[in-house]
């Protein structure tokens, strides 16, 4: 019937005609995810205008925006791999140069030959196109060498030594007899020349620096000895302890006479038998003993970390947990000034060598210049340059301070313009009590990782002290002390490991000329 025949006709139509929209569908979505097919200015919507479709106009909205989605994904995964491969170039300053002077050749070469020149012909100006061409692209070369390189010079120029400019460094004795870790160390002002330790076994210990030997023991403090400084003109010493004091004792000390270099390989034996962080000996031999201070500083209601004499030795500073700095007067004991602001405890404190001024060191990650100048005006000055507790911080012979940080960073400070730092010196591990050679200007650092590290007022890396398991120190370097006097042993660490160790430090005389 022409109903059933009608009715046939028409199923069989709509069947072929979902496959045909199905298709140009499909197509119709490859044209609009290619970005090189589609006119600018024609929106998705427009290019399925007039297309029918079984879909409500809703859901294919709702897929166009989808896709949409999926195109930007991907256009930014492209952009993402093209600043990679940018990074990649520029981690590679030689491949890119290579490949820019590649392009300079070909380009010249393209030239060369439109010119109806050759340069591999027998042409007689081949030699001079030849020097051209190579003269250019060095300098090309160069050029890019020399961008990539300055920037990167700069953040590996603190870990690695100047060539011809290395300081040489050699073991010559080691301070055995401390019962606990050492904290500091100092070396006397007058004669005769010794060596003071300050240890957390509660006692000070002084050694002939020649041979080694314990030459007088303080144990007036009833905690922790944190620091040891002498008097400039006197044979005087001041301690600070954990005992809330610091005390100022007096000390008579004889040399002993020079003795014969003991069996070098009977001490290296003896060395390697030691476990790790440990050192031979039980403590002090019997030697004079100092219990009572000529004076007795008071004033904190914490931990005296540190202590040191002002200029002339009439005054001294000290340095406390309890957020303060104290002013004392030598011959009578008493505080003259309480110097506060600190937000948080103070790890140490130190004066001027020819000034009356103070520079105090705090775990608020700044450090304060204390000016005593003027005896009306006592004016203070706070310099934040780390990000971490300021373990110490140093006046060097000229205007200069230098600061040491948890933040493994050193800074060489002017006193004239102390804004910025002048240079930064950047290490792999905490820094704590730094020394400068007055002579020299030469930066010691002890670390955390305990090596030591010497450094110039430029930042330039000398010298890293050696370290071994029969050399060095075994546990944390708590600090440095130069010695100016003595041309041998002119460096001396001290550590967690209870022993002091003095070394010789010879500068080439290429560095001294800079």
């Amino acid at each position: 019937m022409p109903v059933e025949g009608g009715s046939s006709s028409g199923s069989a139509s709509a069947a072929r005609h979902p496959k045909q929209k199905r298709k140009a569908h499909s197509l119709s979505i490859r044209r609009t995810n290619s970005i090189e097919e589609r006119p600018l200015g024609i929106q998705r919507g427009d290019m399925l205008e007039g297309q029918d479709s079984k879909l409500p106009l809703s859901l294919r909205n709702n897929l166009l925006d989808l896709f949409g989605q999926i195109e930007r994904e991907f256009e930014n995964l492209y952009i993402e791999n093209l600043e990679y491969c940018m990074y990649v170039c520029l981690l590679m300053p030689c491949h890119c140069a290579n490949i820019t002077v590649r392009r300079e050749i070909d380009s010249l070469n393209e030239r060369l030959t439109g010119d109806g020149q050759t340069v591999e012909g027998g042409d007689p100006t081949k030699g001079a196109l030849k020097t051209k061409a190579s003269h250019s692209t060095s300098q090309l070369s160069q050029k890019l060498k020399t961008t990539y390189k300055a920037s990167t010079s700069k953040i590996v120029s603190s870990f690695k030594a100047t060539a011809g400019s290395r300081a040489l460094c050699q073991l010559l004795k080691e301070y055995v007899g401390h019962r606990d870790g050492i904290w500091d160390l100092s070396i006397t002002r007058t004669q005769p020349v010794v060596l003071g330790t300050a240890s957390a076994d509660h006692s000070a210990l002084l050694w002939s620096i020649e041979t080694g030997k314990c030459l007088l023991r303080y144990a007036g403090h009833a905690g922790s000895v944190n620091s040891i400084k002498f008097h400039p003109t006197e044979q005087m010493a001041l301690t600070a302890s954990g005992d809330q004091t610091a005390h100022i004792w007096r000390y008579m000390v004889q040399l002993p006479a020079p003795q014969p270099p003991p069996d070098v390989s009977v001490s290296i034996v003896d060395s390697s038998d030691r476990e790790e962080g440990e050192v031979d000996g039980e403590g002090p031999c019997e030697v004079p003993t100092v219990r009572l201070a000529t004076a007795t500083l008071k004033s904190h209601q914490g931990v005296v970390i540190a202590a040191d004499w002002l200029v002339g030795g009439r005054q001294v500073v000290t340095a406390s947990w309890d957020r303060a700095a104290n002013l004392y007067e030598v011959e009578t004991s008493e505080l003259v000034h309480t110097l506060t602001g600190h937000d948080q405890e103070l790890t140490h404190c130190c004066t001027h060598p020819s000034q009356r001024l103070v520079v105090t060191s705090s775990r608020d990650t700044t450090f304060r210049l204390w000016d005593f100048r003027d005896p009306s005006i006592h004016s203070v000055n706070v310099f934040q340059g780390h990000t971490d507790t300021v373990t110490s911080a140093v006046f060097t012979v000229g205007d200069n301070v230098v600061s040491g940080s948890d933040d493994r960073t050193v800074k060489v400070w002017d006193l004239k313009n102390m804004r910025s730092p002048i240079a930064t010196i950047r290490t792999d591990s905490a820094v704590n009590r730094i020394s400068v050679s007055a002579n020299q200007r030469i930066i010691a650092l002890p670390h955390d990782n305990r090596q030591v590290r010497l450094f110039d007022m430029s930042g330039a890396r000398l010298a890293r002290l050696p370290r071994s398991n029969r050399m060095g120190h075994r546990r944390m370097v708590c600090c440095t002390a130069w010695n100016e006097e003595n041309q041998s042993c002119n460096l001396f660490t001290c550590g967690f490991d209870r022993q002091a160790i003095g070394w010789n430090i010879n500068i080439p005389a290429l560095l001294q000329e800079k």
